[in-house]
């Protein structure tokens, strides 16, 4: 791994879910921004929906920083592998400040990622009904940990001027400073549906306009230059930067490599960052393709991936794309290595809610009315061009659909833990499965996907 100097650093996080993290985090990624300085955008967690928006505010990739699925030690190798060359860095957090995987203790929440970093934290209360008690919140969260630091409290959803006093003399006493208020009659409109915010690839414009209300938001009620000072207040970052080829051990890619097809466009909009850059790290030819508007795969596909997203939103457009299918059927029944995690799995069935899809899979899928959401630890059932048997792998399970296998179907993962169970499907060189991983965790599986590709 190479050295990387330590950036300016600060995470925007919240008591809890809804106080307006979202808002401020990329608003001051766009306000920042828009000043000059080159901005790194993470997100504490798996959500890939968020870094989307991170990535519209500051023209880099958005990247996850995730104490469960990555292991704590490579959290902040990751951080400055993507905040190589910039000025500052915004992370962005999850959930409630100390909230993290359930029964895990401190384990993947903002609080143990700042700790890692040694940043400073901005909390953002949403006061839209208190007044003097914010002092109270606020002195909890920052008393409750005192590894962690909170360097400043933006207030959100200000009723008016008088109330805006109230909370600043409530907060006096408190020792934390007041960086910013934002008033509750600012609204930015960011559409959501059954999992989250609507991703920036299915609404650009309309993103590009909200990002835009954002930072004219944040710009008007916060204290940059105090964000920007308490960032440069970061304690020291000493690690190495994470490196795809130097994990691998390998050089950069070849020209020769072979071709690996990775889906993208609107339906397809969840992966991670490293996950391609390891592929080009083992020496693919990684090319993007849309499966919505493209009918046949990049010339030369030895590989497949296919990740995340909302194919059930778009299943009408997949299901009309019948020559692409044909192609993705046609070249898993090669047995070219195919890896589908989630919207992939749904796309590899042989229907989705009625509507032909690829049919490489003996199974159907179909919208569910229950949420399946968390964090799996999992263990490889067999051997798979991912993984070998035995192979142990955390992942990220997010979707609302269900989908039902046919006879005599080889599972792809065992799931440990009080709720023991196999899932997805193993198939020749198919592995499709619901749970979302992240590679950096375990890069071999890089190695041995495009291995498999050059032989297959």
């Amino acid at each position: 791994m190479t050295s990387s100097p330590s950036v300016p650093r600060l995470v925007v996080a919240a008591p809890s879910s809804g106080s307006g993290k979202t808002t401020v985090a990329t608003g001051l990624m766009a306000a920042l921004t828009a000043r000059g300085l080159a901005v790194s955008p993470h997100k504490v967690g798996p959500d890939y929906i968020d870094p989307g928006y991170h990535a519209l505010a500051t023209g880099r990739v958005g990247r996850n920083l995730d104490a469960y699925l990555c292991g704590a030690d490579l959290v902040a190798p990751l951080f400055a592998h993507g905040a190589r060359g910039c000025d500052i860095a915004v992370v962005e957090g999850v959930m409630g400040l100390y909230d993290g995987a359930a029964g895990e203790g401190e384990l993947a929440s903002t609080a143990q990622v700042a700790k890692l970093l040694r940043a400073p934290v901005v909390l953002v209360v949403d006061a839209s009904s208190q007044s003097r008690s914010v002092a109270a919140l606020v002195h909890g969260f920052a008393s409750w940990d005192p590894r962690v630091r909170i360097g400043g409290v933006i207030l959100n959803k200000v009723a008016s001027d008088r109330h805006e006093a109230l909370l600043r003399e409530a907060l006096e006493s408190s020792g934390v400073p007041v960086l910013g208020v934002l008033r509750r009659a600012a609204r930015v409109e960011t559409p959501s549906r059954h999992l989250g915010l609507v991703p920036v690839a299915e609404r650009r414009d309309a993103a590009v306009d909200a990002v835009a209300a954002m930072a004219a938001q944040v710009t008007a009620g916060c204290d940059l230059e105090a964000l920007v000072a308490l960032a440069r207040g970061a304690g020291p970052l000493t690690c190495a930067a994470w490196d795809a080829a130097e994990v691998l051990g390998s050089a950069r890619r070849a020209p020769e490599g072979p071709t690996v097809a990775v889906a993208g466009g609107a339906a397809f909009t969840f992966s991670y960052a490293e996950n391609t850059e390891l592929l080009s790290a083992a020496g693919a030819e990684v090319v993007t393709f849309d499966p919505l508007r493209d009918e046949r795969l990049p010339e030369g596909t030895r590989g497949l991936v296919v990740g995340g997203g909302f194919p059930e939103v778009y299943a009408a457009e997949l299901s009309a794309n019948e020559p692409l299918r044909k192609a993705v059927a046609a070249l898993a029944g090669s047995g070219a290595p195919v890896a589908a995690e989630c919207a992939g799995l749904l796309y590899l069935c042989r229907e989705l809610d009625g509507l032909p899809m690829c049919g490489v899979l003996d199974a159907s899928a179909r919208m569910a009315e229950r949420l399946t959401l968390g964090y799996r630890d999992a263990v490889a059932v067999g051997d798979s061009v991912l993984a070998a048997a035995g192979t142990r792998m955390r992942g990220h399970e997010f979707h609302r659909t269900v989908v039902e296998p046919g006879a005599g179907n080889a599972p792809a993962w065992g799931m440990r833990g009080p709720r023991r169970r196999v899932e997805g499907f193993v198939q020749r060189g198919v592995h499709a499965s619901y749970l979302h991983t992240h590679w950096a965790s375990e890069p071999g599986v890089a190695r041995r996907f495009v291995e498999r590709c050059r032989t297959s």
